[in-house]
């Protein structure tokens, strides 16, 4: 991993590592892909202006994120099933954003529960959310969260039922699972993946113990979870955790400039401009093309962060640029995370970092607020 130079690196190294079935489950999109093609496509069409012979010999990287001060204007985006990409990867990934200074968002179907997070970190974290049927474990949710000391909380609103993912299907990574002997066989052969993941604090989905009854084994927890994804959400479903919820709320999942007023409206303290990696509706528009559109609505009255494709400093310019006051990235740490761990984890930030403050040299820029469409060619 040393040899690493870029993100691509990491997940060459990851996709090695991992066993095929979780590689390509955090990796792939849904259906035929247009979606998370579109969002690598349409930011490396966003060119930055080269400027020269200005000095840039002291350049900062700090700003703030609803509130918090953060050493990067980047975060790490909830991720489905970390801890089967590395064992205890909830908590290696947090602890490697935290040593970083930038926030870490955990994942309600995360294997690692929101106790062994806390437990196991120094400075609180943010908490993403599903609505699920069940209100009566989302209300549990959010107070194990709050009682966790979780700064935000982040309510994904584009998740009414889950999208197809062909590649989950054909490894049986599907509801429920159905996970077939050539997974088993390639885990063997992938000891040092196999020692991580046993050897970690557990191998189901953490939130979820102890609350289904009468379940057993991480093949019917599963099932549960699909089948508590609920078409009937709402606004109103926001107005109702933010009855719970006692801190600052984050909206994620927004793609359209009329949502993107609703969720304004709502006093949230962030949204997120996404379109789920490409892992929901394909044939929809990419989460930057939507970006300036966005800031230009709501902008004034809410922070509005970029989801999608990042896989660079450059990517995370570009998104600065359109008028993002923060990024997440999510399969960029994922790789590190694979290749190796916490270091791996650590190892993606700070080539973003180091991207980033090149590309703010190379186009006369000091500071992240003095970023914008004027850096653009």
């Amino acid at each position: 991993m040393k040899n690493a130079t870029c993100i691509e690196d990491l997940r060459q190294l990851a996709r090695r590592k991992v066993p095929r079935v979780f590689f390509e489950y955090a990796d792939a999109g849904s259906y035929s892909e247009e979606t998370l093609r579109a969002n690598r496509t349409d930011l490396e069409r966003v060119k930055l202006r080269q400027r020269v012979m200005v000095d840039v010999s002291s350049r900062d990287t700090f700003t703030t994120m609803i509130g918090e001060k953060v050493c990067l204007p980047l975060a790490l985006a909830p991720v489905g099933l970390t801890g089967l990409l590395h064992g205890d990867g909830e908590i290696l990934a947090c602890r490697a954003a935290q040593a970083a200074g930038i926030p870490f968002t955990m994942n309600t179907p995360s294997i690692c529960s929101i106790e062994d997070v806390a437990a196991a970190v120094d400075k609180p974290f943010w908490f993403q959310l599903y609505v699920m049927k069940d209100r009566g474990f989302v209300r549990s949710l959010i107070e194990r969260a709050a009682a966790a000391k979780c700064s935000a909380l982040m309510l994904t609103v584009d998740l009414p039922m889950m999208g197809q993912r062909h590649v989950d299907i054909r490894n049986g990574l599907s509801v429920p699972p159905s996970l077939r002997i050539k997974n088993f066989l390639e885990m063997v052969r992938k000891p040092r993946w196999t020692l991580s993941v046993f050897s970690g604090k557990r191998r189901t989905l953490g939130n979820f113990d102890g609350y289904v009854k009468d379940m057993k084994g991480i093949k019917s927890v599963v099932q549960w979870v699909g089948s508590q994804f609920d078409q009937t959400l709402s606004w109103k479903d926001v107005d109702w955790v933010r009855n719970i919820w006692p801190g600052k709320l984050i909206i994620k999942g927004i793609l359209d400039v009329e949502d993107a007023r609703l969720a304004a409206k709502t006093g949230a303290s962030a949204l997120v401009v996404s379109n789920h990696g490409g892992r929901q509706l394909d044939g929809t528009v990419s989460s930057i093309s939507m970006l300036p559109k966005v800031v230009d609505a709501v902008g004034s009255e809410v922070e509005v962060w970029f989801d999608g494709g990042i896989r660079s400093g450059q990517d995370v310019m570009r998104a600065l640029a359109l008028g993002a006051q923060g990024c997440l990235i999510g399969r960029a740490y994922i790789y590190g995370l694979g290749a190796g761990g916490e270091s791996g984890v650590t190892k993606a930030i700070d080539i973003i970092r180091r991207e980033l403050e090149f590309s703010m040299a190379l186009t006369g820029v000091r500071r992240v607020d003095e970023i914008g469409r004027n850096i653009l060619a």
